[in-house]
C-alpha cells in the first residue's frame, strides 16, 4: 500500500478516536453508496455528523478550502441524502471537516471544524 494511503488510514483512525473521546457515536466508517463515500458518519445528541477527514504532513501547502471544494461538498451532501433515505433517519445534519496534521512520524495535531459548510439552497 502506498505511504499516502497508509497515512490516510491512520488519520481516519485518529479522527474516530478523537470523536469517540468527545462522546460521538460512530455510525459508519467509509460508508459508500455507488461512487459516493463518507469518511465518518457519527451522531452526537440529535445531530448526524458527516465528517470528511483530511490527513496531511506538516508543511503541506493545500488549504482545507482547496481540499474540500464545492465539488467535494456537493458529493458529501449527496452521500448524506442517500444515507438518510437508506436508513430512514430524521436528524439534523451537520458537515464537519477533521484535519490530522502529522509533525514527524508519531506527533500530530487534530483540528475539528464543525459546520464547515452548509448545503446550498437550490431553486
Amino acid at each position: 500500500m502506498a505511504e499516502h494511503n497508509e497515512l490516510g488510514i491512520l488519520g481516519e483512525e485518529i479522527a474516530v478516536r478523537y470523536l469517540q473521546d468527545r462522546s460521538y457515536a460512530i455510525l459508519e466508517r467509509n460508508w459508500r453508496s455507488g461512487r459516493l463515500e463518507v469518511d465518518i458518519i457519527a451522531r452526537i445528541d440529535d445531530q448526524m455528523v458527516i465528517a470528511e477527514v483530511k490527513t496531511r504532513t506538516d508543511g503541506f501547502l493545500e488549504s482545507i478550502g482547496e481540499a474540500v471544494n464545492k465539488k467535494k461538498q456537493n458529493l458529501l451532501i449527496r452521500a448524506a441524502n442517500a444515507y438518510i433515505v437508506k436508513k430512514n433517519m430524521d436528524l439534523d445534519v451537520r458537515f464537519d471537516i477533521i484535519t490530522v496534521i502529522f509533525e514527524g512520524k508519531t506527533k500530530f495535531q487534530v483540528q475539528h471544524i464543525e459546520n464547515a459548510f452548509y448545503p446550498g439552497v437550490r431553486s
